[in-house]
């Protein structure tokens, strides 16, 4: 399946000197780009500043992608030529969708249009809600734009307002609501659209801690419930680490590193991410499969391996490779498989049986709930065992090495 979004070698770049040397400023500053300079040499040397430089992305759909960085590091320009918003200067950036992919970047102005009330919505930091709209009339807007009918808005509006929980609220106007039901606003917006694909510019970063974090956990429910593509803006860590799939860090225009939480907190491509990430708390981030002992890794004994390096803890597997019976000793032990977990929920005796992939938080909460070791499958099969020494072991032995990374230089689209 192809990218939702792909940005491929883009470039944006802004010049406000007199129109008959610009064309001349643009090429010097493209061939600087290209050569690796930063864009403090670029706006030195030829008056022009460097937006993005040489950006390459893919995102998938379905996918919370998320663009982060210091402030003027670029990431909101690129967000913003995913709609047209920035104008690109070299490069492509191209939308999937049913009826085709179109190339933003080069697209008439017809497509564009067409692009942004289709296919594109927008979540701003400050709301953009009209102050003389009620509640529907904001939500309705993009619909309304499109020509759909008052029936049909009315009735896609309402949906939309009960999603974000704001159904009560639709006949107000925006100065009688808070800040965060302003935002909610905002969504419901978007959603309303029907777009594929949303783009949210720091909409959490005006509002208290408080609201904020309920706002995240809100967009995560929505986006269980209708799994649209985003490509998120954001400063905070802590947000980019709860929300996406994959994050995106950028430094003076240019892409730094993508990949996923843990990635880039175990292998930061150099100084720049690894300060990113070095007061980030690797419990939030980390997955057992990690810190775990894998299974072949462990001592076996005739038809069984032990589960530590004490030999207490005997396991056997049955004939599909999946845990079979645990000894402590001479005692049995149950064997529990566990799909899901939370602080409220009681913990059966014996051994537990988690997915590899669980948060290592909550392999913690379980190690220390249960008072055994945490056996890890992929799907049924046995994969490795987790305990206390297998946590702090890592975490100790935890490294953040940065590796250099080497810019490369943006190549033009042919």
């Amino acid at each position: 399946m192809p990218p939702a979004i792909e940005f491929r070698g883009v470039d944006v770049l802004f010049e406000a000197g007199p129109a008959r040397r610009k064309a001349g400023r643009m090429a010097a500053a493209l061939r600087m780009v290209d050569g690796g300079h930063t864009r403090a040499d670029i706006l030195r040397d030829t008056g022009v500043v460097a937006g993005v430089c040489g950006a390459n992305l893919a995102v998938a759909p379905g996918e919370i992608s998320v663009l982060m960085g210091l402030s003027g590091s670029g990431k909101s320009t690129l967000l913003r030529a995913a709609n047209g918003l920035n104008k690109v200067t070299r490069g492509q950036v191209l939308l999937a969708g049913a009826e085709g992919t179109v190339d933003l970047a080069s697209c008439d102005a017809a497509t564009l249009r067409r692009a942004r009330l289709m296919r594109v919505a927008m979540v701003f930091q400050q709301f953009a809600l009209l102050p003389w709209r009620t509640v529907r009339e904001n939500v309705g807007l993009g619909l309304e734009l499109r020509g759909v009918s008052a029936t049909e808005r009315r009735r896609a509006v309402d949906e939309k307002l009960g999603l974000v929980g704001l159904d009560q609220w639709a006949d107000r106007y925006a100065h009688e609501l808070s800040g965060g039901m302003q935002q909610r606003v905002g969504l419901a917006r978007a959603f309303a659209t029907d777009a594929d694909i949303l783009l949210m510019d720091e909409p959490f970063s005006a509002l208290d801690p408080l609201i904020r974090g309920k706002l995240q956990d809100e967009l995560l429910d929505l986006q269980a419930k209708v799994k649209k593509t985003i490509l998120f803006v954001s400063h905070d860590l802590d947000e980019a680490v709860k929300i996406g799939n994959r994050i995106t860090i950028m430094e003076g225009g240019r892409i730094v590193q993508t990949g996923t939480a843990e990635d880039i907190v175990l292998r930061p491509a150099d100084d720049y991410v690894a300060q990113f990430v070095r007061h980030l708390n690797p419990l939030t981030v980390l997955r057992a499969e990690t810190v775990m002992r894998p299974s072949h890794a462990l001592h076996r004994d005739g038809g069984g391996m032990w589960l530590d390096p004490d030999r207490r803890y005997r396991l056997t597997l049955d004939g599909r490779g999946r845990p079979d019976q645990v000894f402590l000793g001479d005692e049995k032990l149950a064997v529990t498989p566990l799909g899901g977990y939370d602080a409220e929920q009681r913990v059966p005796p014996g051994l537990l049986v988690v997915p590899h992939s669980f948060p290592l938080r909550l392999m913690v909460q379980l190690r220390q709930a249960s008072g055994h070791p945490v056996l890890l499958a992929s799907g049924e099969r046995f994969e490795g065992v987790c305990d206390d020494a297998d946590i702090l072991q890592a975490l100790c032995g935890l490294r953040r090495t940065p590796r250099p990374v080497q810019h490369p230089a943006a190549q033009p689209i042919a």
